[in-house]
């Protein structure tokens, strides 16, 4: 089961607040001392940020919510890479090279990097895992000075997503231990290296794969009917939209996720979905908003709507209606 913010796994990282606040300045101050330094954009909405974090000998674990939408452009950091995972909402994060997107439930790997940006949707709440290079060598035999080399960032495909959760969620519970014993060290210790073999062999997976950039626009072919090329550029598409559910998306960006031509985009839409590629788009969008709605029924109709890409609360409220028969408060009511 995927981590979310109820998540009793959790309970060992909310149990230790270092910050709440809603003054930028102090927010920025505190995150850049955990993390790494970098520039801090407020976008919209109020500040109403929280950090937690748990520790061991070597890893750090922290869950931080800013409220408000931000962008983050931190400073090339040479020593750790991150693993983020979106417990709520997404994270978009653009390179010179690259765009990725961790939709919710999703997780991906961050390495050092110049000309980073990192665009946090209101709301949003990461949980973020820092992870030293001087571990990675450890794991992987490399000699003390070697440098590290993770590759481009990459979000893990789904399976791999599930089995970094289990490795989260053991740390996570062998952290929580109070007695300080020979076997709690040792347990530890097992857990630190595990999460760091699971990071190196992510690295080397996504380097060799020839795709670093977003593992959903592989093809998952336990989905594909027949094998058939055209499954499999429906497939890819399919990924791509629910891989960036609440960004923008575009048909030049979905022609491109199947490998194929716009119009040849709109044929395969219409024959095998009978509808058009944004139409396509927006009914996955209403079926991951319905989802979320049941899971919080206290969540406000506005963040719902711009969380999975709908800039106007009234407009969504209404496909919703027309999709599902009933107002999205009305859904809430009965979860």
């Amino acid at each position: 089961m995927a981590l979310t913010l109820s998540s009793k796994a959790l309970a060992p990282l909310t149990a230790h607040c270092l910050f709440r606040s809603d003054e930028r300045v102090a927010v920025h101050d505190h995150v850049a001392r955990e993390l790494a330094d970098h520039s801090l954009r407020w976008r919209r909405g109020a500040p109403d940020a929280v950090m937690h974090k748990g520790r061991t000998e070597h890893l750090h674990v922290y869950m931080l919510k800013y409220g408000a939408e931000v962008e983050v452009t931190p400073h090339p950091f040479d020593d750790f890479c991150l693993v983020h995972t979106s417990l709520v909402g997404g994270l978009e994060i653009e390179t010179d090279d690259q765009r990725l997107y961790i939709a919710e439930g999703r997780s991906a790997v961050l390495p050092a990097r110049r000309g980073v940006r990192l665009h946090w949707q209101p709301g949003t709440a990461q949980l973020i895992v820092r992870v030293p290079h001087n571990l990675l060598r450890e794991v992987t035999g490399m000699q003390a000075e070697q440098p590290v080399d993770i590759g481009p960032g990459h979000v893990l495909p789904r399976e791999h997503t599930a089995l970094w959760d289990l490795h989260t969620e053991a740390l996570l519970g062998a952290m929580s231990l109070t007695s300080d014993t020979p076997m709690r060290a040792a347990w530890l210790t097992h857990f630190e290296r595990s999460v760091a073999m699971f990071v190196a062999a992510q690295a080397r997976t996504a380097q060799g794969s020839g795709q670093p950039t977003e593992a959903p626009m592989s093809v998952d072919h336990g989905t594909v009917a027949g094998g058939s090329r055209q499954a499999q550029r429906i497939d890819a598409v399919m990924h791509y939209i629910d891989s960036h559910i609440g960004a923008p998306i575009s048909l030049e960006d979905l022609a491109r996720a199947g490998n194929m031509s716009v119009r040849t985009l709109h044929q395969l839409c219409a024959q095998v979905h009978d509808l058009s590629p944004m139409a396509w788009v927006r009914e996955r969008r209403l079926q991951a908003a319905r989802r979320y709605l049941r899971l919080h029924p206290q969540a406000t109709v506005t963040d719902t709507a711009l969380r999975f890409g709908f800039a106007h609360a009234g407009r969504f409220a209404s496909y919703y209606k027309a999709r599902f028969g009933e107002m999205p408060s009305q859904t809430q009511a009965r979860a």
